[in-house]
């Protein structure tokens, strides 16, 4: 606990009731936080450990937010499977495991503990910084883009239903080097989305060149899906890839605000997706 602020560690230990956990390493990090794992870690404060971190978030006796930074990652991840499982799981770290203790909460929680006060930032005679606070996800921007990512991995099948591939280009194809299909149209999950494959190709020539010098950890992620594909998560200045390995991409633009724009595989995408998926940290 060497460099940790005992009061507040001491605070928030004292009965701390548990709401939520989540995982803070280079496979998987809340992307609302930033576009890689570090810059999530910088988020809260935190030296980019190698093993990752594990976050717990509660409330004290008097109904204070805190969040509890603790390196044993592999609790955490049991805890986190148990209740995805709908069991129960009391999510208790052993105090030589807290790394330290930060006033607030850096996503949104929308359950509170019952019987003690309304969840709200401890004082500052215990705090001994700002307290954390969710990104701003009200209006479109980086933490929204990468929402949005988010919800399309989450749910592929619901959004890829939304895609007619007779609207990409024909093998040989424009589609797969961002450029607009047949009709000079980008067919978007919402509508179509005219004139945005300026936007695509510079995407796609960036995530290129990660195969040949990568990128922060944790820009590119790679995840379970069914069969033998892989889904594909990259992110970078400005824009999140979403993809299977097998199937098409999507894309989503700082600049584009509230769009996802469809890539079909044509003569390239396929290998970047190779590619990008042998570069790329997978959960343990």
């Amino acid at each position: 606990m060497a460099g940790t602020d005992e009061d507040a560690v001491a605070a928030a230990d004292d009965a701390l009731f548990v709401l939520t956990a989540v995982l803070l390493t280079p496979a998987q990090f809340p992307s609302v936080l930033g576009d890689d794992y570090p810059e999530a870690c910088a988020a809260l404060g935190l030296a980019p450990r190698a093993d990752g971190y594990g976050l717990v978030l509660g409330q004290d006796g008097d109904g204070a937010r805190w969040t509890v930074v603790i390196d044993d990652v592999s609790l955490v991840a049991v805890a986190i499977a148990s209740w995805d499982c709908g069991m129960e799981y009391e999510l208790s770290p052993d105090e030589r495991a807290v790394v330290t203790a930060l006033p607030g909460w850096p996503l949104a929680v929308a359950v509170a503990a019952p019987g003690i006060p309304a969840p709200h930032d401890p004082s500052p005679e215990v705090a001994d910084r700002p307290p954390l606070c969710p990104p701003d996800t009200s209006t479109w921007g980086p933490a929204q883009r990468r929402l949005g990512a988010d919800e399309i991995a989450l749910q592929w099948a619901s959004w890829r239903q939304q895609i007619n591939d007779d609207e990409f280009a024909v093998p040989g194809d424009r589609a797969a080097s961002g450029e607009p299909a047949p009709g000079g149209e980008e067919q978007g999950a919402g509508g179509t989305a005219k004139g945005r494959h300026q936007g695509i190709r510079r995407v796609l020539a960036e995530a290129r060149a990660y195969v040949d010098s990568p990128p922060p950890l944790g820009r590119v992620r790679s995840s379970f899906a069914p069969g033998d594909a892989r889904t594909l998560r990259a992110d970078g200045p400005g824009w999140s890839i979403v993809a299977r390995t097998d199937d098409i991409a999507f894309v989503l633009l700082d600049d584009e605000p509230g769009e996802v724009l469809p890539v079909g595989r044509g003569p390239e995408l396929p290998g970047l997706l190779e590619a990008l998926d042998k570069m790329a940290v997978r959960p343990l």
